[in-house]
């Protein structure tokens, strides 16, 4: 029922198309005349105009017929990482991967594939089926953007799969919240080689925080990361100002607002043993925290409508499917926290993020048969 010959066209097509994040329009038109070609309802949203990128989301109705079905969200991302602008795929039997000087792109075209093969098979076939709401994001490799910038509030599902993972067979059901940590560390200049007694370093009152912090793996839930310093002008002057970003992560709510607070009262502890007193006046080290909260946990039921119907697929197609846990964040995060219930489906993508990447055309088609068949049985729910 999925046409290997036709996933195998269709992504190298995709793959070839620059999409990296804010400059997703040549890809997203595409996407719109094909599922407009399949007799979809298609508009795009204004999430590009919030994220300062040069189109919106993708969101459609592919219409089922079979009106007393309940519909189901299918999603996947446009956007790439860099360097993705120029991809060469090369093909190597079923393997695809690029020469070493870009990205492949398979993270996430592999998934707007399958999606796409999941609706021409429907159409071409002339399967029953409800509707299928089709959701393509934007700027997702930026923290998850059009995500959170879609508007739910129109689609009509209630549950449904993004398919933006790495293994393949894997349904990712259990993810983390996590929290976007920024703090402003404050100290005084001075000059470093005349009158360094006169100087509060924030580099140094950085340097010990994070010296005290615990940082990496917390615990078999929980993860916490230093990942950019931006401070100081010159050698000769002693820095009053560093910014530094970093996150938490964990799966147990009150385990991340523990992680955070630690990391931020680190550096109030340190900031603190930085007292001077000039002409009179006192100052001190202080820090100015800046927490906003990233994404929410997806934490989606075993006996949730979306898990019942991918163990029935797997069952009836025969394809292998275990459950899963990452520590990772996607759009099932935000549509989850915005009240669906998602689930994360593995479409094959290996060594995502670098110029190793490589996918296996097999494991998309196979993607895309579990999901035909996901669709063909959500009409009896």
């Amino acid at each position: 029922m999925v046409n290997e010959d036709r996933v195998k066209s269709y992504f190298i097509d995709l793959v070839r198309i620059d999409s990296e994040s804010r400059s997703e329009r040549d890809i997203a038109l595409k996407l719109k005349s094909d599922l407009e070609s399949l007799g979809c309802e298609v508009r795009i949203d204004d999430a590009g105009e919030k994220v300062h990128g040069n189109v919106g989301n993708i969101v459609a109705v592919f219409p089922g017929t079979q009106k007393s079905a309940p519909p189901i969200l299918l999603s996947a991302h446009m956007d790439t990482v860099s360097p993705g602008r120029g991809v060469k795929p090369i093909i190597d039997g079923t393997i695809v991967r690029t020469g070493g000087e870009t990205v492949l792109g398979g993270d996430d075209k592999s998934g707007l594939t399958a999606i796409i093969e999941v609706l021409r098979a429907i159409r071409e076939q002339g399967l029953s089926t409800g509707d299928v709401e089709i959701a393509f994001t934007i700027c997702e490799e930026k923290g998850l953007l059009g995500a959170k910038y879609l508007d739910v509030s129109p689609l009509k599902s209630k549950y449904g799969l993004v398919l933006d993972a790495t293994d393949a067979g894997t349904l990712f059901v259990r993810g983390p919240a996590a929290n976007h940590l920024e703090w402003a560390v404050y100290g005084l200049e001075a000059h470093a080689g005349v009158v360094p007694e006169n100087g509060i370093s924030a580099i140094q009152i950085v340097s010990q925080a994070i010296a005290a912090m615990r940082l990496g793996r917390i615990d078999k839930e929980t993860t916490a990361n230093i990942g950019v310093i931006n401070g100081g002008v010159a050698t000769n002057i002693i820095p009053n100002k560093v910014v530094i970003h970093g996150e938490a992560r964990s799966h147990d709510e009150g385990k991340l607002a523990s992680q955070t607070d630690h990391m931020t009262a680190c550096l109030e502890d340190a900031a603190a043993r930085f007292t001077l007193t000039l002409d009179g006046a006192t100052h001190r080290g202080r820090i100015e925290p800046h927490i906003e909260r990233a994404y929410d946990r997806m934490d989606v039921p075993e006996d949730s409508a979306i898990v019942r119907l991918i163990k029935e697929g797997a069952s009836k197609t025969g394809i292998k499917v275990t459950l899963g846990s990452t520590g990772g964040g996607c759009d099932a995060n935000v549509f989850n926290g915005k009240g669906l219930m998602i689930a994360n489906l593995g479409t094959g993508m290996r060594d995502i993020h670098t110029v190793k990447e490589s996918i296996d055309l097999r494991d998309i088609a196979t993607t895309a048969r579990l999901v035909l068949e996901v669709v063909l049985l959500n009409c009896r729910l």
